[in-house]
């Protein structure tokens, strides 16, 4: 979930960066080779066309080493253009400090790479090979620029995240008290702890948009949406970069939000469902807000009864509703007016 920018530098080089939890594996592929660089090929009778391949540690040391090794083999800062798969969260820190050296630094979908691999019938599977293979999609497709988000969108990220990961630790020890018998009691004390440990998450999130301008300008606008509440609109701040979206059709596509159509030939007819092509954590965080809204928000209350009306199920009317929930969130960020039903209705 990031904004990108077009390219326009030439490039000479392409680095694919195979990401992990402690270590990356870096691959430097030559798109075309400078006037120097045919000369001292050409003296020494042989083409450098060979990837360069090299291992870091994923840490402040590894990076610089990266650093020191892409000058060892004379690459230019503006000639070379760097490719990583969004893995986790174990690509952000490179991403970041790459960014602020001044790289052309774009973060890929995996998704896209592993079509690529397909398309190319790619059989091995090995770091130093995706390392490779993402080299060859950056020089082949030249996929757009990232740039980091802000340091307190990633921060607000962290904190959402967190909050995330607490309540699903907090429902797994609730679902084993209803089976408990002689561990009651220690079930009992972890989820006192974690829910003591939301609150305080909850309330380092609202401390942490009121103390910067521009996301409490933002979150006051969702507030105005019924059916929105603090925590949903804490994760659509740290979670979706609304500024890289010119409709709101695209930032639906981007969640998953939109339905996915099976249908070839004549015997083909597949059940529509939702594309899922975005983050998880952030269709689920629409969930209930939805819910609500389909009881006090007059405009998705109406789009929920015209929806059944027309024949969906209760499931796809409710994604439907996610959907539109998303899209206000949208209109009303972009425009910077709050929420106005009487418009959306009109609309």
């Amino acid at each position: 979930m990031t904004l990108t920018v077009p390219l326009t530098t030439p490039l000479t080089h392409t680095l694919g960066i195979d990401i992990a939890k402690a270590k990356f594996d870096v691959a430097l592929h030559l798109i075309r080779q400078t006037p120097a660089q045919i000369a001292l090929a050409s003296s020494l009778n042989k083409y450098h066309l060979k990837d360069k391949t090299a291992q870091f540690t994923n840490d402040a040391a590894g990076f610089d080493a990266l650093i020191a090794w892409l000058q060892a083999h004379h690459v230019g800062l503006e000639s070379i253009h760097i490719a990583m798969e969004a893995t986790g969260i174990y690509y952000e820190e490179l991403a970041v400090f790459l960014c602020a050296k001044g790289f052309n630094v774009s973060v890929v979908n995996p998704a896209l790479i592993s079509g690529f691999a397909k398309a190319n019938l790619s059989r091995t599977k090995t770091d130093k090979a995706d390392a490779k293979l993402i080299a060859s999609f950056c020089a082949a497709l030249q996929p757009a620029r990232w740039l980091a988000p802000a340091p307190q969108v990633r921060h607000l990220r962290e904190l959402t995240r967190r909050l995330v990961d607490l309540k699903d630790l907090q429902q797994q020890e609730r679902n084993r008290l209803s089976q408990a018998r002689s561990t009651h009691d220690s079930i009992t004390v972890i989820i006192d702890a974690l829910e003591t440990q939301i609150k305080l998450i909850v309330k380092a999130i609202k401390d942490h948009i009121d103390k910067h301008p521009d996301l409490k300008a933002q979150a006051a606008l969702l507030d105005s949406i019924p059916g929105m509440g603090a925590v949903t609109i804490g994760t659509l701040l740290a979670e979706v970069e609304f500024d890289r979206f010119d409709r709101a059709p695209q930032l639906a596509a981007f969640t998953g939000l939109v339905p996915k159509i099976r249908q070839s030939g004549t015997s083909v007819h597949g059940r529509g469902a939702l594309s899922k092509a975005g983050s998880s954590d952030l269709r689920r965080s629409l969930y209930m807000p939805a819910i609500v809204a389909m009881q006090h928000n007059p405009v998705i209350k109406a789009f929920y009864t015209r929806l059944l009306a027309n024949g969906k199920s209760k499931m796809q009317a409710i994604c439907a509703c996610m959907r539109k929930l998303l899209c206000i969130a949208f209109g009303v960020l972009k425009s910077k007016l709050p929420f106005n039903p009487n418009y959306c209705l009109a609309a």
